[in-house]
């Protein structure tokens, strides 16, 4: 019961990451089509992926993980259900957030001289820095607006409504939509020839910049009319003095040097990323990394993210309580459940990038979607070290070990940056992206295998023998489905190396089709529980639909 409890939490979270998620696609198509996969790209990656980062870096850590533990306890605890605390914390938010945003906009330059390469500061690519300048300054309002969609969506979290912040990006991407299309249809897509090095002008940049951050504002403001239907009232408060909010700024000190090494192994990401096309030609860079590593954030998202939501409340009881063991049992019970979506999306992938990568990208060249292929493969496999990470550190978080979260993640940090500085430099610019994504699965299977060793003993088990049990069935189940999938694939060979999106899709979609079937027959024979379990669940589901 307690396992169809979480899966019926996480539902309506997993139906807003869907959808949100297929907008974000075709708004990632859409830029590609515009922008292309090079340089001018990049350009407009690295200024609208630095707020995010800078907001990460300065508040993310704390609204993330500190909060909603110390939400449920306040909701429980206080007579006001937690009322006044939020309320403090959200005024004290906003005015280090609206400080820091004004700061940012002044000092844009001296920011961006710390995340480019040097490669871009040299004085043949001065029109191209004077154009990532003025799109970072657009952008940059955007770190306040993060920051406060990320606290009322957690005040909603901490108070059981788990859809809306789910839903919310959906807004985001549409207003992203409209404002590509719209560029598409003055300027026109780019091509495979110079104009995809080139600066962009000054409309162009007003056009991308203020239209990104209209998007962020939208999504936080789609919030505030569910915060005010869930019972809680927003009035100011400056009476910071709050003992519990000293309390929470306390667990973010380590929460906040886990954010740091974490955007330290980020920044070396984007440096050599913008080093991958600075100079031209055929090389990959932050738009091939960031774009890919959104298509595997897709079973993260709507999987991984949704789960570990569900079951972040009933992890902070259980060791508010003391109750350890159920902690584990529930952590690794989720785990398995999350990995039974997880494993074959990282088998199936690397066999199908090619396709992917066609039907994502290829709308405005075939050659330009063909960049985007080595990378998606390899993000396939990471992504289950990064799922099995997450959710243990989604255990540490429940019972406040925040400083032992921090010396975890600084080992996978420092992995990351060893891995990228000894590769990268090694490897063609073209190949800049994939070594990337190399250092990016080493770095999260040292933290796999550190955090789930760490957080087994500290509750004293994770039902690791059930855990062996599931993956033993599981590879044997999806060798044949990626052996299946693979076969579809190599006699679907005609359809062309590089075939368009329509083509692509048939060919990938029969693939990922017969692969799946395979998996659940496989499933069903071997009694892998975890996939029959989520079979039936859905079935019910639309019965009752």
């Amino acid at each position: 019961m307690t396992e169809q409890r979480i899966l019926a939490s996480s539902a309506v979270m997993a139906a807003g990451t869907v959808f949100s998620r297929a907008s974000g696609f075709i708004r990632s198509a859409l830029l590609v089509a515009a922008l292309g996969a090079a340089l001018r790209a990049d350009l407009f990656t690295i200024a609208n992926t630095l707020p995010n980062m800078v907001y990460i870096l300065l508040a993310g850590g704390i609204f993330n993980a500190v909060l909603v533990p110390q939400l449920v306890r306040r909701i429980k605890a206080d007579p006001d259900g937690g009322d006044a605390y939020a309320s403090r914390v959200i005024t004290l938010s906003a005015l280090f957030l609206g400080v820091v945003t004004v700061l940012l906009v002044v000092l844009a330059p001296l920011l961006l001289r710390v995340y480019l390469d040097d490669r871009m500061l040299e004085p043949d690519r001065v029109a191209q820095l004077e154009t990532i300048v003025d799109l970072t300054r657009w952008c940059l309002p955007q770190v306040f607006f993060y920051g406060m969609y990320v606290l009322v969506g957690q005040v909603l979290n901490a108070r059981g409504r788990f859809g809306p912040m789910m839903w919310a990006p959906i807004a985001n991407n549409l207003i992203a939509v409209l404002m590509l299309v719209g560029y598409l249809v003055v300027w026109g897509k780019i091509g495979e020839g110079p104009e995809q090095y080139e600066a962009l002008s000054t409309a162009q940049e007003v056009v991308l910049g203020v239209g990104s951050t209209l998007g962020i504002v939208a999504q936080c403001l789609v919030l505030v009319p569910y915060l005010r239907a869930s019972g809680f009232t927003y009035r100011p408060r400056f009476d910071f003095r709050d003992p519990e909010l000293r309390h929470t700024l306390s667990l973010g000190i380590w929460t906040v040097l886990f954010v740091i090494v974490t955007q330290a192994a980020y920044l070396v990401v984007v440096r050599l990323a913008s080093g991958g096309t600075a100079n031209g030609g055929d090389g990959t860079g932050l738009t091939v990394y960031s774009s890919s590593l959104l298509i595997m954030m897709v079973p993260h998202s709507i999987v991984t993210v949704s789960l570990a939501t569900a079951i972040l409340p009933r992890l902070s009881a259980y060791a508010h309580e003391d109750r350890l063991a159920e902690l584990g049992s529930t952590v690794g019970s989720t785990l398995r459940t999350a990995l039974a979506l997880v494993l074959p999306f990282a088998v199936v992938l690397p066999v199908v990038a090619g396709d992917v990568a066609s039907v994502a990208f290829g709308w405005a060249d075939p050659d330009t979607a063909a960049r985007f292929a080595p990378t998606l493969a390899l993000f396939g496999p990471a992504l289950v070290f990064f799922t099995i990470h997450y959710f243990m550190l989604r255990g540490f978080y429940a019972m406040e070990m925040t400083r032992l979260v921090f010396l975890i993640q600084l080992a996978v940090s420092l992995t990351n940056i060893a891995v990228a500085v000894v590769l990268v430099p090694s490897r063609p610019a073209e190949e800049t992206a994939p070594m990337l994504v190399v250092a990016y699965l080493t770095s999260y299977a040292v933290g796999a295998a550190l955090s789930f060793a760490v957080l087994q003993r500290t509750v004293g088990g994770l039902e690791a023998p059930r855990l062996v049990r599931f993956l033993v069935r599981m590879v044997l189940v999806l060798a044949a489905a990626g052996a299946a999938a693979w076969l579809v694939e190599l006699a679907m060979a005609g359809l062309g190396e590089r075939p368009g999106p329509f083509l692509a899709l048939l060919r990938g979609g029969t693939s990922a089709l017969v692969g799946g079937v395979v998996l659940l027959v496989g499933a069903k024979l071997l009694r892998v529980r975890e996939v029959t379990t989520l079979v039936d669940t859905v079935a019910a589901r639309l019965r009752r639909g």
